[in-house]
């Protein structure tokens, strides 16, 4: 009876604020107001089959874009249906999402207007999306232009725009788009508890399902919209949610994934097994060029279940810790297929756009020591760092180097000025004496993956004049986590980490290359993530959440149902875990446990750097 209560009465605390955030939101979208002046030339209508938009509502919009400088409104109809209404509040938040840089977009998946020039820059990264023909590729395209319109992207209300329903393959294409695979896990297991309240605690359970069933109302009811089926909404919402949540999904925006021609090139790939991607094990350091070594871990690949075994190596006289025997090039082209582009792209974007707070505190280190005019970051990848830093450093120049395309989509999206591709020791002579120099550098989470530190840190030395500052951020091994935690502490990475620089070896290698170390963060710069991610991975390898081509082929029903078991059992452990790590962040920080550390070193002559007089 207890724990009934206790599981009700949280359901309906938790229903009631996300009703109420809910409602805050919808107050926040604009209504657009009439116009007699005609649609500029600069708009374009990108308008999903089926729905009307007529043109008085085309002028109102193109009004509405020009009056708050938009490059790109989404037009939301009032009488739109509860469930997206509901999936549209729950994905963005219109009182902020002008100012949400690098989050992923949203859209209402009816009609967009867009700037010609962005629209141009935008189709050129997803060629395949033009002219969207469901709401699934409408929703694609609107996430898409996010990232070129950036701070100018928004909502408005259309009282004029007449939209059909999205069945229900598409909602839950678009649920997993938005949310992965655990949005069936988190719906049934929210319904579970429901249930299971009802049984203990009647009053109370009931209560949770009646605040549930009444959101709609709560949240809409005096603003803007209007959802036309609310009542009906009202009286169905459960079978509503797991009707559009469990079932075939509609194909994704570029139609049905080729998994058989994906399985044959993975074959070819493991033709002659995973042998070729390795280079021989070394028996020397390659810091300190000692050979006493000792295997200290041994691990599969933890995120994507490649095939392959990947080794840890310790120094004993330096204490570096790095892959032995190492990933070959074909072996990293192999293991970065498909993770941070193709099958993994969507997910990273994700990721990378979900803590922005680490990107402002590490331009805010560099800020309280110097006001760049040129920035250079390397290992920039699609820019979310210097897109970011921009708010804090308005005047600085951003400019990005990657090896991978994503930095040319940075340029096209204007979150570089420029973008760089290629190796940075390869590329590092040709921006000597090229314009103005630059007077910072920056790697953060980047000197891990390289597989030559010492080189990437010289090109940084052969680049940055006398005077300039070199940030980096990476992995601290002396994390105490990482050994308590063993093969499930997160930074080990394996198989994309290569190396483990400690503080002490990297002062040693910026010193070396003419760099003094001018500040350092230790427990400022811990990410609190350890145990979350830890539990992610001891659920990854029972569970694994992607279904790679490089996979055994899907063994059917059974499988998938006990993928989606252990995903819903995972929840609460995932939730004990987070509240575990935000609990411990203060005294791991205090402790110097910091799971992650940064330093800003001047480029200074030589022999000061090397201590000498």
């Amino acid at each position: 009876m207890i724990a009934g209560a206790i599981i009700g009465g949280a359901l309906v605390a938790l229903g009631l604020l996300d009703a109420i955030g809910k409602r805050g939101r919808a107050k926040a979208i604009p209504v657009l107001e009439p116009s007699n002046a005609d649609v500029s030339d600069e708009h374009v209508f990108i308008v999903r089959p089926g729905v009307v938009l007529d043109e008085p509502t085309r002028r109102a919009a193109s009004a509405h874009a020009r009056a708050n400088g938009l490059l790109v409104l989404d037009l939301v109809p009032p009488e739109i249906s509860s469930w997206r209404v509901q999936f549209l509040l729950t994905l963005a938040n219109p009182i902020k999402y002008r100012s949400e840089r690098i989050a992923n977009g949203a859209s209402a998946c009816d009609a967009l207007l867009v700037e010609r020039e962005t629209l141009a820059r935008a189709i050129h990264e997803h060629r395949a999306l033009g002219q969207p023909a469901s709401a699934v590729a409408f929703a694609k395209l609107a996430q898409t232009l996010k990232y070129y319109a950036s701070t100018e992207m928004d909502f408005a209300v259309a009282p004029g725009l007449a939209s059909p329903g999205i069945p229900l393959r598409e909602r839950r294409r678009l649920l997993r788009m938005a949310f992965g695979n655990y949005v069936g896990p988190v719906i049934g297991v929210h319904n579970l508890f429901i249930a299971l309240a009802i049984a203990l605690a009647p009053a109370w359970g009931l209560a949770a399902l009646a605040v549930r069933h009444l959101e709609i109302l709560l949240s809409t009811l005096g603003t803007a919209l209007a959802p036309r089926d609310r009542l009906l909404h009202v009286l169905g919402r459960t079978p509503i949610d797991l009707g559009s949540t469990f079932g075939p999904l509609a194909d994704g925006p570029e139609g049905p994934t080729d998994t058989e021609g994906l399985r044959r090139t993975y074959a070819s790939l493991l033709a002659n097994g995973t042998t070729p991607f390795f280079e021989p094990e070394r028996e020397d350091c390659p810091i300190c060029a000692a050979r006493g070594l000792t295997k200290i871990l041994e691990m599969g690949d933890r995120y994507q279940g490649k095939p392959g075994r990947f080794a840890l190596s310790r120094c004993e006289a330096c204490g570096h810790v790095f892959q032995n025997p190492r990933l070959s090039i074909e072996g990293l082209n192999f293991y970065y297929r498909d993770f941070y582009d193709g099958q993994g792209e969507e997910a990273l974007a994700g990721l990378f756009a979900s803590n922005p707070a680490v990107y402002r505190a590490r331009a805010r280190m560099v800020a309280e020591i110097t006001t760049p005019h040129r920035w250079l970051d390397v290992g920039a990848g699609h820019g979310h760092f210097c897109s970011i830093a921009r708010d804090l450093l308005p005047d600085t120049h951003f400019d990005g180097l990657d090896l991978a395309a994503s930095i040319e989509d940075a340029e096209r999206r204007r979150w570089v000025e420029h973008g760089i591709r290629g190796l940075f020791p390869e590329v590092a002579p040709t921006l000597v004496g090229r314009g103005e120099p630059y007077d910072v550098i920056s790697m953060s989470h980047y000197l891990e993956h390289t597989t030559d530190p010492r080189a990437e840190i010289a090109a940084a030395a052969k680049v940055l004049p006398e005077g300039g500052f070199f940030f980096i951020e990476v992995p601290d091994p002396d994390c105490r986590l990482a050994y308590l935690l063993g093969r499930q502490w997160m930074q080990w990475f394996q198989p994309q980490h290569l190396h483990f620089l400690s503080a002490a070896n990297l002062e040693r290698l910026l010193r070396e290359h003419g760099f003094e170390p001018v500040a350092w963060h230790r427990g400022e710069a811990h990410q609190p993530i350890d145990f979350t991610f830890s539990m992610y991975l001891l659920f990854a390898d029972l569970a694994p959440l992607i279904d790679g081509p490089w996979r055994p082929a899907s063994q059917g029903t059974f499988r998938k149902t006990l993928c989606a078991v252990l995903r819903a059992v995972s929840l609460p452990f995932f939730l004990v875990a987070t509240l575990l790590d935000h609990a411990v962040a203060p005294l791991v920080r205090r402790l110097g446990w910091s799971n992650t550390y940064r330093v800003v070193a001047r480029r200074v002559p030589m022999g000061w750097a090397k201590g000498e007089d």
